[in-house]
């Protein structure tokens, strides 16, 4: 029972304090754990006082809040009711500020939209090639909310001043050139007011987006590439010159048509049959021309010496067929002049038939390829319909051009055969003239004996 005792006072002494080892007797160790007890009650009243007051002082803070909350509806509720206010008065200011303005409201309206106008005429002019970013200004006069200033008007009234004066000049200058390889140097490039602009000989697209000049990838026809030159090369007096008034609209129009080359290959193999068949026609025809004129020229020759009849025309081989039958009768020797001038007959009508039967062809072949083309237009419209009018173009093209190049070769072929014809027959005329008047005379002669 002593022993528990001990381990008792013992752990109450290991609780307290280390001092509690240096007691002298069991008294003093109970007077320092009640002193212990005390001081532990004393703190605990403290803590507890604190966290009272600190209790205390979070009610005063959240009723603080609170104030301050109520406090900020009021303001709030009174700036709303200042806002309302505001907007009132903003209201009725720009009322007045309108009723004040007047038609001065509208004039400044119709600036604005005219400057939204002028300044889409310098993006896409060709003055603005040479004078860049001459827009800005007038594109925020148009987007500006507020009354333009004088200066703007005025910026506004040079640039109108300004389009119309360029618009009338031949200007030089140099300025980048994209080339259809898409590589840009500097060039020397000619402007025609706002309609077109060239250089080095071909005419030039400017690209409002990209602010470039670039080269035509395709060229019109010869005859305005050459006027561009000559306005290029040109310093002084007048130089004629193709001007597009559409600022560029009949210009890439005119370098979508289709030139000779492109135009016969729409015909396709008709057509080149067609131009196969007119060129040996125009051929033939120019060979039987100068023979026949050669012919001509002999058969005239033999007329002025009919006394001695030579081998290389036909008019002396008619002729020496009645030198060498003088003594024969009257029907023998028609027999050998007729038979003589059969023989020629054929030689001077040589190639009238061909040239006949070319310019026969060469329409209905034409109107081979029309049926062809509109075979192929038809198949186009059955597979695709009628939505784009590109599907039915190419047949259509081959139906018109087939058409074109048939009458082409037929007319000027039948033109041609008409005058071979005619200065053949007019030889075979002469050569059964000149054997009917040597029947004649032979005739004569035999009377007269």
């Amino acid at each position: 029972m002593k022993k528990t005792k001990m381990i008792l006072v013992l752990l109450f002494a290991a609780l307290f304090s280390t001092s509690a080892f240096s007691a002298q007797s069991l008294d003093s160790l109970l007077k320092q754990v009640k002193q212990a007890k005390a001081e532990e009650a004393r703190m605990n009243k403290k803590r507890e006082a604190e966290f009272l007051k600190d209790k205390n002082k979070q009610a005063q803070l959240l009723a603080n809040a609170k104030a301050r909350l109520a406090a900020e509806k009021a303001r709030g509720e009174s700036l709303k009711q200042q806002f309302d206010e505001n907007e009132q008065k903003l209201a009725e200011a720009e009322e007045t500020l309108e009723r004040r303005q007047g038609n001065l409201g509208e004039l400044f309206g119709v600036v604005r939209q005219v400057a939204g106008d002028v300044a889409g005429v310098l993006d896409a002019s060709l003055v603005s090639s040479q004078y860049p970013g001459r827009s800005k200004v007038l594109v925020r006069m148009s987007n500006d909310k507020k009354l333009p200033s004088i200066p703007e008007l005025e910026e506004l009234w040079y640039e109108m001043q300004h389009e119309m004066t360029e618009s009338g000049k031949v200007v030089r200058y140099q300025d980048s050139v994209v080339a259809v390889d898409g590589t840009e140097s500097k060039q020397e490039v000619v402007r025609i007011g706002v309609f077109n602009s060239v250089s080095d000989g071909k005419f030039l697209r400017y690209l409002p987006e990209t602010d470039q000049l670039i080269v035509l990838p395709r060229q019109p026809a010869r005859r305005f590439t050459e006027m561009a030159a000559n306005l290029q090369k040109a310093t002084t007096g007048i130089v004629p010159m193709a001007v597009d008034p559409s600022r560029g609209s009949i210009l890439s129009l005119l370098v979508q048509a289709p030139d000779l080359k492109e135009r016969v290959a729409q015909g396709k193999e008709v057509g080149y049959i067609i131009i196969g068949l007119a060129i040996f026609g125009f051929l033939l025809a120019l060979y039987r021309l100068i023979a026949l004129g050669i012919a001509s020229l002999k058969v005239r020759s033999q007329l002025k010496h009919a006394d001695t009849p030579k081998q290389n025309n036909s008019l002396g081989r008619v002729l020496l067929s009645w030198h060498n039958n003088k003594d024969a009768d009257l029907e023998t020797l028609e027999r050998k002049v007729d038979e003589a001038v059969v023989k020629e007959v054929p030689k001077l009508q040589r190639g009238l038939s061909i040239l006949k039967i070319l310019a026969v062809i060469a329409p209905l072949l034409g109107l081979l390829g029309t049926v062809t083309g509109m075979i192929q237009t038809f198949q186009s419209i059955t597979l695709f319909g009628t939505g784009d009018p590109k599907l039915m173009a190419g047949g259509i093209s081959q139906a018109l051009i087939t058409t074109v190049l048939g009458l082409m070769a037929a007319i000027p072929l039948t033109f041609l055969h008409a005058i071979v014809s005619a200065r053949s027959k007019a030889l075979v005329q002469v050569l059964e003239e000149q054997s009917a008047g040597i029947i004649a005379r032979h005739a004569e002669k035999l009377h007269s004996s």
